[in-house]
Order: C-alpha cells, then sequence, then structure tokens
C-alpha cells in the first residue's frame, strides 16, 4: 500500500518561500505521476502542479507560473514544491497525490484524473 506524506508547510510573509516535500513509501515512484493540490478555506481543492513518472514533464496552474517549480528525486522516492514570491492568496492546504500511470514515460494527468493516493495535507500560510 503506497503512502504519502507531506511536510515543509508553515508560515511565511508575503514575498518570502517554502520548499514542500511530499515522501512516498511502500511503492515505487518510477510508474507514478505526482500532483500537487491546494484548498483554500471555504474555497474547492484545485490543482497546482503535477509532474510526470520520468519528471521530464511538469504543468503548472497559471497562478503559479514562474513562482511555483515541481521536481522530484525517485531515488529518494521524494517529491518536491518549491514555492518563491509567496502570495496571501497562496494560503491553503496542500496535499500531494499519486496517479498510476502504469509506465515511466513522460505523460503529465490532468487535474481531472484520478489520483489514486492523497496524503493528509500541509498547512502554508503567507501573511505579514
Amino acid at each position: 500500500q503506497l503512502h504519502v506524506v507531506e511536510s515543509g508547510g508553515g508560515l511565511v510573509q508575503p514575498g518570502g518561500s517554502l520548499r514542500l516535500s511530499c515522501a512516498a513509501s511502500g511503492f515505487t515512484l518510477d510508474y507514478l505521476a505526482i500532483g500537487w493540490f491546494r484548498q483554500a478555506s471555504g474555497k474547492e481543492r484545485e490543482g497546482v502542479s503535477c509532474i510526470s513518472s520520468s519528471g521530464g514533464s511538469t504543468n503548472y496552474a497559471d497562478s503559479v507560473k514562474g513562482r511555483f517549480t515541481i521536481s522530484r528525486d525517485n531515488a529518494k522516492t521524494t517529491v518536491y514544491l518549491q514555492m518563491n514570491s509567496l502570495k496571501p492568496e497562496d494560503t491553503a492546504v496542500y496535499y500531494c497525490a499519486a496517479h498510476d500511470t502504469g509506465r515511466y514515460s513522460d505523460y503529465v494527468p490532468g487535474w481531472d484524473d484520478v489520483y489514486d493516493y492523497w496524503g493528509q495535507g500541509t498547512q502554508v500560510t503567507v501573511a505579514s
């Protein structure tokens, strides 16, 4: 059974940076695309970024393009989300989720595709 656990959230001032980590256990990452999602209080969950199982392809929501960078280290079974130039509107609970693509490839699933495994989330608060 795959488990994913997020870490790295916290309180940061506007313009600051955080790096979130998504650690996987119980399964190889080689066939898994990993997505980051977030849910702000009173709002629907939205996709933030996704990376293919190979790491060769990525996707970003328009609201975070140029500020966030997703990367992965399959040897460490960890996916990272580097968040720079943070804004108050980035405040949310951030979740990572795994999508089993069945192969090592550059395929990036869409936000509405089924993500099979979800973490518990980590809170990110951007405030002065």
